[in-house]
């Protein structure tokens, strides 16, 4: 799946280019359109009582992105084990297919009483959809 963000004047530093903290919000923002994809939007999660922190991420910059250019990033499910996920990002310039960014985030799913949540018991469409994606994505 590819999620395109077209990088505002308000992401950037003062040196003209946006500021390295944007990469992790755009991974988010990939992350939750990667779910409405998915055919499990993130806020049919929330309603079922279940949510879904971030266990880590990391981001490696390749390039400098500006304003004005529009980011495409490629979201791929890399491991799934029915508690705990992870999703890996590419983040290229539309236009020149230049790398910009590469990153990875970590993710569990527990209730919302703060407890793991074993989505094929709790929410088995879910796990469903998850299953096919980790699927798709080897």
């Amino acid at each position: 799946m590819e999620y395109i963000h077209k990088a505002q004047y308000y992401e950037t530093d003062q040196m003209g280019i946006i500021h390295h903290s944007n990469y992790i919000r755009w991974m988010e923002e990939a992350r939750i359109a990667y779910m409405d994809e998915m055919g499990f939007p993130y806020g049919a999660v929330e309603e079922a009582g279940i949510i879904s922190p971030v266990l880590g991420v990391e981001c490696e910059y390749k390039s400098m992105t500006h304003f004005g250019d529009q980011v495409g990033i490629e979201v791929k499910l890399m491991s799934f084990g029915g508690l705990k996920y992870e999703l890996s990002y590419i983040m290229k310039d539309v236009r020149t297919k230049e790398i910009r960014a590469v990153g990875r985030t970590k993710h569990c799913y527990l209730r919302k009483d703060g407890h793991p949540a074993r989505i094929k018991k709790e929410l088995p469409a879910l796990y469903e959809k998850m299953m096919e994606a980790l699927e798709e994505a080897n």
